[in-house]
């Protein structure tokens, strides 16, 4: 059978999706049910177990396949990049209205009722999506309850013009594995999150992002940096902020910090890494 990566691939020893019969083998195989995430942001375990490591992170409003669920937790596939993982059956919920907008502030506040002072019901990430009743206002509705401010959500298929000041704005947000929002995130979340702000969509992991993340930058032969450029080491990624700037969420400062790039090249080296490769992603039209 062919070897499959299981990050993005749903396949168990008992249980795989139905696509990958005769691809892989298994106990059994299951269409799977889509439902959506319901809570504000769900953690995709490794494993069934609240200990267990966080891989990733899905954001409100993105829609999963389930495939088998059990003591109070899924077995899913996220369906924007794919990830496969475990994620407590609690946040999500039944498939409701489309997605008319995204969260396009770093995180906003949703509200009972239109008005600032009112005690917030909850907090919606970047790239959350929403579905909005009416337009017009100061506050909008949601089509879940409460509302959030106007300013802070954009149409599904709006473009933010530069990805790397998506990626700015994280500055200073502290470092998470396997986090995906403000609150905490790790090297490929802020690319993955900045760049899908912008229309670019990356795979999770920094491997996966530097397989397959726009072209490679012979930077070997003389290839100049440039703001945007990707810039990989074994297991880590970062964005250049200009020719000689670079941006990335790190456990050295444990934060996503901005610092001159053959400073922190000179330091990972010292670490024991070697920059493997960078890639510049298209510009969008």
């Amino acid at each position: 059978m062919t070897k499959l990566d299981p990050r993005r691939h749903a396949f168990r020893d008992d249980l795989a999706a139905e696509s990958l019969r005769g691809v892989v083998d298994a106990g059994r195989y299951v269409q799977g049910e889509r439902r959506q995430v319901a809570a504000s942001t769900l953690p995709l375990r490794r494993k069934p177990r609240d200990d267990a490591n966080l891989d990733t992170e899905a954001l409100h409003g993105e829609t999963v396949m389930v495939f088998h669920e059990a003591d109070g937790w899924a077995w899913v596939q996220l369906d924007h990049d794919g990830y496969v993982g475990y994620v407590p059956s609690e946040g999500l919920g039944s498939m409701g209205a489309p997605a008319t907008h995204r969260i396009a502030a770093l995180r906003t506040y949703v509200f009972p009722e239109p008005d600032a002072k009112a005690p917030p019901q909850g907090m919606l990430s970047l790239n959350a999506r929403v579905s909005v009743t009416e337009e017009g206002g100061r506050y909008v509705p949601l089509e879940t309850g409460g509302f959030v401010y106007a300013s802070h959500i954009v149409p599904v298929g709006h473009q933010a013009p530069d990805f790397v000041a998506v990626a700015e704005g994280f500055l200073g947000a502290p470092y998470l594995w396997g986090g995906r929002t403000s609150v905490g995130l790790d090297c490929s979340g802020l690319v993955q999150l900045a760049a899908g702000a912008a229309g670019h969509v990356l795979p999770r992991d920094a491997d996966m992002q530097e397989a397959e993340a726009g072209e490679p930058l012979d930077i070997a032969g003389g290839a100049g940096l440039q703001r945007g450029d990707l810039i990989f080491w074994e297991g880590h990624v970062g964005i250049m902020t200009s020719a000689d700037e670079f941006l990335h969420a790190n456990a050295y400062h444990m934060a996503v910090e901005r610092e001159p790039f053959e400073e922190a090249r000179r330091r990972i080296k010292d670490a024991g890494f070697e920059v493997t490769s960078a890639r510049r992603l298209a510009a969008k039209l």
